[in-house]
């Protein structure tokens, strides 16, 4: 073997051993199907969101669980009161609110908390994955709500309580209830669907516009909907994450 093609293989094993490291760091711990389901006059309207949940593989140990996913957006159709023709929604964010602070890592834990709260006893991280079923989300487990009276107008935001959703969508609405459901991991990064498994749920951008603009939107409708937000990065992360 020559001297060239000897480091050739060498590069190459290097090149794997780095690829299948950056896999291992990177790869999905667990993914689930978050999905709601709203009462309305016109009958039940439900939307899901595939969210992977990424813990920290890293050898420095500084880093923290992180989530892939972006917020379930709910068409409720059309509203059949005096404003008839402009479409009501629900938005159910990548966070919790705890007393004056926003918290965007409890939504890590949604589907681990909620499958121990069904069985009864305490799920642990490793064995998330092997959960089946479907289970309910409820409680503090509810992640906010948000509706927009014009989904193109991050200032129309306005919170939304899970037990009193008429408040703000009108008569006739409610939240119906939320589940959690773990799905495969697939064959991360190439889980494009199928025997690949779940992919990521993406597409939020289109159904909120403003989101890809330049400035703050993000803060801008957490505000409007009374909710606190530290800057305008943190204040995305509640719609979206890559």
């Amino acid at each position: 073997m020559s001297f060239i093609s000897k480091w050739a293989g060498l590069l190459g094993l290097l090149a794997v051993l780095v690829i299948g490291d950056q896999i291992r760091i990177n790869r999905p711990g667990h993914k689930y199907r978050l999905t709601v389901e709203v009462t309305t006059p016109d009958g039940i309207r439900t939307a899901s969101g595939i969210l992977a949940v990424v813990p920290d593989r890293n050898y420095n140990r500084g880093g923290r669980t992180t989530m892939r996913g972006e917020a379930v957006f709910v068409d409720l159709g059309q509203d059949g009161g005096k404003d008839r023709g402009k479409g009501k929604n629900l938005v159910v964010l990548l966070a919790h609110r705890q007393g004056d602070k926003l918290d965007l890592d409890d939504i890590n834990y949604v589907a681990l908390r909620a499958y121990g709260a069904a069985r009864g006893n305490r799920v642990s991280f490793n064995d998330i994955s092997r959960q089946t079923g479907i289970v309910p989300v409820q409680g503090d487990l509810i992640p906010v709500l948000v509706s927009f009276g014009d989904p193109a107008d991050p200032a129309s935001a306005r919170l939304v309580a899970s037990d009193h959703a008429d408040a703000v969508l009108g008569d006739g609405y409610a939240i119906r209830g939320l589940t959690a459901e773990v799905v495969p991991n697939g064959v991360w990064p190439i889980d494009f669907g199928s025997v690949l498994g779940e992919p990521v749920t993406r597409g939020i951008d289109a159904k909120l516009p403003w989101l890809a603009a330049p400035g703050d939107p993000a803060a801008a409708a957490l505000k409007a909907a009374g909710l606190p937000a530290a800057g305008a990065i943190e204040a995305r992360e509640a719609f979206a994450r890559k």
